[in-house]
């Protein structure tokens, strides 16, 4: 027992220890690898921001994408101006005011993209299932979907936010593989517009034999949004349709913008 192999040394301090070592390096690789977009911060004004933070920006890693569809490489300069939208339609609320302060946005706020209406320039291309088919389709494209629960809102009258109706539900647009309504499709009258757009399901009051949606007033419906194809749309197209609802909710009418004191 006097030449014991470890005899005099506490195991349970080295395990713990050992523990720690692991756990602090496991936090370094997963904030480094969560640092891949986004990084380096930056100011409003794209200057950059003088607090980075403990933690570096990680090396460069390409990842090859499904289905074709190229390769992707990050962090790198030319990923992050692929998804930078620059000139901004925006302008400090007062003279001189320093970073954090309020911006409001230049010109017609519904289209300014910014604020409630923000959107982020993703791919231009459907996002696809694990079979390489497109996520959301039309469920008038298909038979494998139909309604078994609740109102089917197709023909119904759409009425916005002011009380006008502008026309009438056509389609719903499913998300396959998690089968679930993502979009409604209007048939717009002519006097708003006329032809189809989309609005996201979340948008939408369907109660009373009629779909309410409060986010934006008649004359925004034939602003809104097309899609490129009739039995796709893409991940751009999604970004830019739903942030053009969501600047409605602040920025359809000066009544909404003002405060509420």
């Amino acid at each position: 027992m006097e030449n014991a192999f470890f005899g005099n040394f506490d195991l349970a301090s080295l395990s713990i220890w050992l523990f720690w070592i692991f756990f602090a390096l496991l936090i370094y690789y997963l904030q480094t690898e969560n640092m891949r977009e986004g990084y380096p911060l930056e100011n409003e004004d794209g200057t950059a921001a003088p607090n980075q933070g403990p933690f570096p920006v990680p090396d460069p890693k390409t990842f090859k994408l499904m289905h074709g569809r190229g390769e992707v490489t990050v962090p790198s300069p030319e990923n992050e101006a692929a998804h930078r939208r620059a000139d901004l339609p925006l302008t400090k609320a007062a003279h001189n005011a320093s970073n954090g302060y309020p911006y409001e946005p230049v010109g017609d706020a519904m289209l300014a993209g910014v604020g409630s209406g923000a959107w982020t320039p993703r791919r231009d291309v459907p996002e696809l299932d694990g079979h390489g088919h497109a996520k959301i389709v039309p469920m008038g494209q298909t038979d494998s979907f139909r309604v078994s629960a609740g109102s089917d809102p197709r023909g119904m009258p759409v009425v916005a936010g002011d009380g006008a109706v502008v026309g009438t539900i056509s389609d719903m647009w499913v998300d396959a593989p998690e089968q679930l309504v993502r979009y409604l499709e209007i048939e717009l009258d002519a006097d708003h517009g006329g032809g189809t757009r989309l609005v996201p399901i979340h948008f939408c009051r369907i109660w009373g034999g009629k779909v309410k949606i409060n986010a934006i007033y008649g004359k925004h419906f034939a602003a809104v949004p097309l899609t490129k194809s009739s039995t796709q749309i893409t991940l751009l197209e999604e970004e830019k349709i739903s942030a053009y609802y969501g600047a409605g909710i602040l920025y359809a009418s000066q009544d909404r913008i003002d405060p509420l004191l």
